[in-house]
């Protein structure tokens, strides 16, 4: 007889696949699940970025200062294959595929992490999730009630604006070190590496981390904080289904990187100030004050600028709800059937042994 379970549990793994089991316990199924969509959305990723990446070097030349004056986007074409039709795929090495496997595996769940520990700690509900945005708004009848006073809404506004720092900063230590190396390529970064001399710990965070981290806090905020509390809260409850929360994320992406796209330049601009020379440490300061100097206000933000970097995004962001939803439950199946073989073999062979040494000391 399985040990009993309370009502959340149940409903998490009611959730999370239609396929139960009498062998394992709740929590070990809802492991393994999160474990195959992690590693299925990781390897998605890996691929998408590796596919989409002359986009990413034609956003990446968009946003830095080796384009400026008229004509951007073709400068930013021939600057990404002026190595070749393979060019772009040439600066892609190990470090950046295992990157990208992890920033698509581990960034949802280092969200959900911190903000349900946040939340457990401060004592306030988690950011609406899944199911909930299809609900009506909660009533504002209840405005005196103890759960929304001053204090409540102080922690959580305080959980608000921690977990997507966190998780952003979290993302950025995986990711920015191969962005970087995609960006210079793995020979002219390793040169520079090699002038900067830094600790093993400043080189696993790399150069331009702070303008990397700002950019994926913005994304963060957009993707799990404002966009499922702004569909919750205002988008008309008779027009909520999949469809339109596909849509609406998509719109709210792009009016993020309407901000994001400032420090992606920034991010740009900052290593070709690290790279001169041979390596140098980066000062924003410098590099805020030479850019704007040069080029003005287009120095961090043009039209195409934004659409180069939407051109970047789209095709795996845009792709991720449908494969998530659609593609990955169609084998939770076999994976949980696997599973119980596992557990069932194991717990055979360990029954057999059992009984082989109970014989032998009879």
């Amino acid at each position: 007889m399985s040990p009993p379970q309370d009502d959340s549990v149940e409903a998490v793994v009611a959730a999370t696949s239609p396929h139960s089991s009498m062998t394992m316990s709740a929590e070990v199924e809802e492991s393994i699940l999160v474990a195959y969509r992690s590693i299925g959305l990781g390897t998605f990723g890996a691929v998408m970025r590796f596919a989409g990446m002359p986009l990413e070097k034609i956003a990446l030349f968009m946003n830095s200062s080796q384009v400026t004056g008229k004509n951007q986007f073709a400068q930013s074409i021939k600057l990404t294959f002026k190595g070749g039709p393979l060019a772009p795929f040439k600066v892609v090495g190990p470090a950046s595929l295992f990157a990208w496997f992890m920033q698509y595996s581990v960034m949802g769940m280092a969200f959900q992490f911190f903000d349900h520990a946040l939340s457990k700690g401060l004592g306030v509900a988690p950011v609406w999730y899944g199911k909930e945005l299809m609900e009506p708004p909660p009533s504002n009848d209840n405005a005196s009630n103890e759960d929304v006073d001053a204090s409540y809404r102080t922690k959580s506004m305080a959980k608000t604006v921690l977990a997507p720092i966190m998780a952003g900063s979290l993302e950025s230590v995986v990711a920015n070190r191969a962005e970087v190396q995609r960006y210079f390529g793995p020979t002219k970064f390793a040169v520079i590496e090699g002038k900067l001399g830094w600790n093993p710990v400043a080189r696993l965070f790399a150069p331009a981390y702070a303008s990397n981290t700002m950019r994926n806090v913005i994304m963060c905020n957009m993707s799990f904080i404002i966009t499922p509390i702004a569909y919750k809260l205002y988008y008309p409850q008779e027009k909520k289904s999949q469809g339109s929360l596909f849509w609406f994320g998509m719109g709210m992406n792009f009016a993020g990187n309407t901000v994001a796209i400032t420090q992606q330049a920034l991010w740009g601009r900052a290593l070709d100030y690290a790279a001169e020379n041979g390596g140098r440490n980066i000062k924003y300061s410098e590099v805020i004050r030479s850019s704007l100097k040069r080029d003005g206000m287009s120095a961090f933000f043009t039209v195409p600028k934004w659409c180069s970097r939407i051109l970047m995004n789209a095709p795996v962001q845009g792709s991720l709800p449908w494969f998530y939803n659609n593609i990955l439950p169609m084998g939770e199946g076999s994976v949980m059937d696997a599973a119980r073989w596992v557990t069932t073999s194991s717990s055979s062979n360990y029954g057999t042994e059992g009984n082989n040494q109970t014989r032998a000391i009879s």
